[in-house]
């Protein structure tokens, strides 16, 4: 499976030109159960019902059922989730770290709309924290049935000055995080290699 793993290694050997990206279509994560997923996602959060397909094998040909929740935002992009039974485990379900392993973040157009989401959590008795100020945003969160780490954003009025003036910088900042970790990285890689 490592052999799988995207390298960068060869990143001058690219001849053909890169399309541009849209958008992203789907982020898709495991989910404990359907219904539950479905009911935190529409009847909480106000998402759309888009598709819940059944599937009796996976894409491989292999006997794995398992079903694919869709849920549609208001920007027409979706969050998906997939349902299979033979695989759960309650491990996988333990609340993720936002920073350590992965959170997505709504976005909403206005201060009082994320108000309204943070009320309907609270009232759904969802525990939920903030707004925080991140300077370029402001944010509430919170976490789903399934332990994912979510995140309600309002972009702050300064929010495309902020962000241009990172980008200017994001190749430098960068190179100096790279060489700054790289050491310990490379340690803790090897150690995890050796165990």
């Amino acid at each position: 499976m490592k052999e799988l793993l995207a390298t960068v290694d060869h990143i001058g050997d690219i001849k053909t030109g890169a399309p541009t990206i849209s958008g992203i279509h789907h982020s898709a994560y495991r989910c404990r159960d359907a219904g539950e997923t479905r009911k935190f996602y529409v009847d909480i959060l106000g998402l759309e019902d888009a598709a819940a397909l059944a599937f009796d094998k996976d894409p491989a040909g292999n006997d794995r059922p398992y079903m694919h929740l869709f849920f549609k935002m208001g920007d027409g992009n979706f969050l998906a989730f997939f349902d299979e039974p033979n695989s759960v485990e309650e491990g996988l379900f333990a609340m993720k770290d936002g920073i350590e392993d992965y959170h997505f973040a709504f976005e909403v157009a206005s201060m009082d709309e994320q108000a309204q989401f943070k009320q309907r959590l609270e009232e759904a008795k969802v525990p939920v924290f903030g707004p925080i100020d991140h300077g370029f945003c402001h944010s509430v969160y919170f976490f789903d049935p399934n332990g994912l780490a979510l995140e309600i954003t309002v972009r702050d009025a300064k929010h495309d000055e902020i962000m241009a003036d990172e980008a200017a910088q994001a190749k430098a900042h960068i190179e100096k995080w790279s060489e700054r970790t790289r050491t310990l990285k490379q340690a803790r890689l090897a150690q995890a290699a050796a165990e």
